[in-house]
Order: structure tokens, then C-alpha cells, then sequence
């Protein structure tokens, strides 16, 4: 079953009157423009809206996802959706907070172009009377000179107005400063925008707040040109228990690409997630029905220690991204590496996948299963290691270690890595030399 087929299967809550009840609900409008014009516009004949997307890697990472997912909520609400990958925009990138991007090479964009679009497509509908569309700004950037780009779109701007973007002014005020390049970013965005209403008729952009400024940059330059009111949602950003966002340009991102980020580690992720975030999570990233989330939020309140709303919340965004297949063997993984399933019955693509994301080391049959322990960073010493083996708490492949002059041995023989565990969380692999 394909994403579109799965988020469509789940699509079935008739608790909220409008598509703007839900969203509200969910907590993903952060901020938006006029919010009543915006619920009667949802609510009536279906509009085309569009997100942006901007190849700056070679994947789209857990922050993307939140558009994703709500292109799709818009979708299955009757609306066209357009997803744009920016050919000519990923070329500058929108400007960070702390210092100038890196430019990449343009055959390097080009690829990462093909990569993002694919990704995009996965989530959307391509049937239908509001069927999808994938658009590129290298259509109308690429035979545009400069010249008549001065001309045509930057008279429409102001300096003043431009220079108290957030994402502006922040760069302002730092050492690193801004480029004009950086600084153009927002007048390629807000012309995206034109190019898609004149195109399309699209009079809806979403994106993350941290973006609120690029976005209202195309309805400013829509009302100037073509004297027209749009609109424009920002959602909010993700972020850790410590408030920390989740992206690239922190250095933590979770990528969508299976091969940048693997199923077992996505769905960990989730499982991981903070008893005091789970459910609005949940509200974000699923399709659940306002009862199920409601359900699960009591399990939180009543009973966390079962993990029930993490473990809801893993699997089905991991089935979402990544399929329902990976995502069982995700969940079969974590219970065999954790003790509770049979790591014999995984195959070895999705065992080798989950150990990638713990410590390892390379051992032969006769290395000691003590120094294993050190070597991985599960004892800091050869005494701790016997220690922690005559107390009955190192695992072998599930499996009790008793003796502490014990070797890895005949676990090696099969070629299959070998989990090392102590005590119920701590784990690691051992790959045959």
C-alpha cells in the first residue's frame, strides 16, 4: 500500500465540521493570515495551494515532514496541492540564522532535485479531479535575466520592509553579516508565489514559521501586482524536550532517505519521544482520529510506563514514511535487540540496519567476551566486565553469559553480527573480523 493509499485508509475522523477545525486541533497553525477568511476559504470549492521545497540535500528530514503531511491533509480535504522543489532557489537556500550557506555545485542541486521530487511525489495523489502537481522555480527563474527580474519583481520591494524579516535581522546582528545574495532569497520566494497564482490560481503557501517571512513575501508581491488577497500558514517548528529545533542546520536531523537514516533508527526516534511531547506528536505527524489520540493521551496520564502512545506514535509514522513492512521489522527489531523476540527470526539486511546505530566492534571467535564489553563501551574495565557477568546482567544474542573468561566464539560462525547486551538497555554489535 502506497503513503497517499495508507494516509487515505486512515482518513476517516467526522469529529471536526471543517479541515480548519482539524487543523486547529492538531496544532499546526502557528500563524497564519486572516483566520476566517482562511476557515471559509477551506471549507468551500476546492483551491490549488502549493509548499516549497528547496534542495539544499540530498533529502528532506522529519522538519519537511510536517508539510508533507499537510499537503496531503489538504488533499484528502479536496484541495489541488502543488509541490514545489526549488531547481533555481536551492541554488542560494534561505538565510540561517548563524552564518552564509555553503553553495553547491549546480549538477549537485540537479541531482538533488530528482531526489526531493520523488520524495514529495510519495505522499501526494496524482489521480483524481485534485490531483497533484510537482513544479519547478527553474521554469520561470531559469529564462529570466536579470535585468528584467529588477525590473519586474525587486521594484515591488521596499529595502525597510525587507530588512526587518526575522531571518534578516538576525543575520544583521550577527558577526557573520548577510550576503545580497541571502538577502534576495525572500523576493525569489514571494515571485514562486506570483508565478504559481498566475499559473495555477493557487492562492494558498504553507510553511514552517520560522519561514513566516518568505511566506508573506509572495502575499505582499500578489496584492501589489495582481491586487489580489492570498493566504499564507505557518506551522509550528518541531522541537526536542529542551526546546531544541530538529534539522539539518543543527546537526540532529532525521532524514526521510532510508540510507541517511535508517527505519530502525526513525522508528527509535519516535519511541524515544518525551512523555510531555507525545501527544501533540501525535496530533502532528499521525492520522489518528481525535479519539484514538485521546485515548492514548489518558494511557500517558494514567499509565506511562507502558509507552503505548510512543509505541503508537512509532509505528505509524514509520509506516508512513517508510512502509509498513519496514516498519514491522522495525518493531520486531526493537523487541529482539531489547530481549522480548528472536533475533534468529531477522533477517540479516534489518539486523545489521539496527546495529549500525550502536556501538560496534570487530572481533574473531576466540576474542574474550569481557574485553568485548570494554572495547564497546559497555564497561570501562576489564573488572567491571567480569563483574557485571558473575552479577548476571551480559548478553549474548539474548542468550545469559555465566562464565567471565567466556569467548564470543561459536555466536561468530554464521557470519551474523552478534548482539551485545548489558543489562536491559545497553547494547551493542559484534561483526566478524
Amino acid at each position: 500500500m502506497s503513503t497517499p493509499e495508507i494516509l487515505a485508509a486512515q482518513h476517516n475522523d467526522e469529529s471536526f465540521d471543517t479541515i480548519w477545525d482539524e487543523l486547529v486541533w492538531r496544532g499546526l497553525i502557528h500563524v497564519s493570515t486572516d483566520e476566517g477568511e482562511l476557515k471559509q476559504l477551506l471549507s468551500g470549492d476546492p483551491i490549488t495551494y502549493y509548499c516549497g521545497f528547496d534542495p539544499t540535500a540530498p533529502s528532506l528530514h522529519l522538519g519537511n515532514l510536517v508539510q508533507l503531511l499537510l499537503l496531503r491533509r489538504l488533499q484528502l480535504a479536496g484541495h489541488k496541492p502543488l509541490g514545489l522543489v526549488g531547481g533555481s532557489t536551492g541554488l542560494i537556500g534561505d538565510p540561517r540564522e548563524s552564518a552564509e550557506r555553503v553553495l553547491n555545485p549546480k549538477e549537485t542541486v540537479a541531482e538533488w532535485v530528482g531526489r526531493l521530487q520523488a520524495q514529495v511525489s510519495r505522499f501526494l495523489s496524482f489521480e483524481g479531479e485534485n490531483a497533484a502537481r510537482i513544479v519547478n522555480n527553474l521554469d520561470w527563474f531559469g529564462p529570466l535575466s536579470a535585468i528584467d527580474f529588477l525590473r519586474d519583481v525587486g521594484k515591488h520591494y521596499r529595502v525597510g520592509t525587507m530588512l526587518k524579516k526575522d531571518a534578516v535581522a538576525a543575520r544583521l546582528n550577527s558577526e557573520a553579516g548577510i550576503s545580497y545574495t541571502e538577502f534576495s532569497y525572500q523576493i525569489l520566494q514571494g515571485l514562486d508565489f506570483l508565478e504559481l497564482y498566475r499559473q495555477y490560481g493557487c492562492v494558498l503557501q504553507t510553511g514552517g514559521s520560522d519561514q513566516w517571512g518568505n511566506l508573506t513575501s509572495g502575499t505582499d508581491l500578489i496584492h501589489r501586482v495582481e491586487g489580489a488577497s492570498v493566504h499564507a500558514i505557518g506551522t509550528p517548528l518541531i522541537t526536542d524536550a529542551e526546546g531544541k529545533k530538529f534539522g539539518k542546520s543543527e546537526g540532529n536531523a532525521v532524514w526521510l532517505d532510508p540510507e541517511l537514516t535508517s527505519p530502525y533508527a526513525f522508528y527509535q526516534f519516535w519511541l524515544n519521544q518525551d512523555d510531555s511531547l507525545v501527544v501533540t506528536l501525535l496530533k502532528i505527524f499521525t492520522f489518528l482520529s481525535r479519539a484514538e489520540i485521546e485515548r492514548l493521551e489518558e494511557a500517558v496520564r494514567t499509565e506511562p510506563f507502558r509507552r503505548e502512545a510512543q509505541r503508537a506514535l512509532a509505528l505509524e509514522v514509520t509506516s508512513v514514511v517508510h512502509g509498513a513492512d519496514a516498519a514491522n521489522a522495525a518493531v520486531l527489531a526493537s523487541q529482539a535487540l531489547f530481549g522480548n523476540g528472536d533475533l534468529q527470526a531477522l533477517d540479516r539486511e534489518t539486523l545489521e540496519s539496527a546495529l549500525r546505530e550502536l556501538p560496534t566492534v570487530r572481533a574473531r571467535p576466540s576474542d574474550a567476551i569481557a574485553q568485548l564489553l570494554v572495547e564497546t563501551g559497555l564497561t570501562s574495565s576489564l573488572s567491571e566486565s567480569r563483574r557485571a557477568i558473575g552479577q548476571g546482567g551480559v548478553y549474548v544474542n539474548n542468550r545469559k553469559v555465566d562464565d567471565e573468561q567466556a569467548t564470543i566464539g561459536e555466536h561468530l560462525l554464521d557470519g551474523r553480527p552478534v548482539v551485545l547486551r548489558r543489562g536491559k538497555k545497553t547494547l551493542a554489535g559484534v561483526f566478524s573480523a
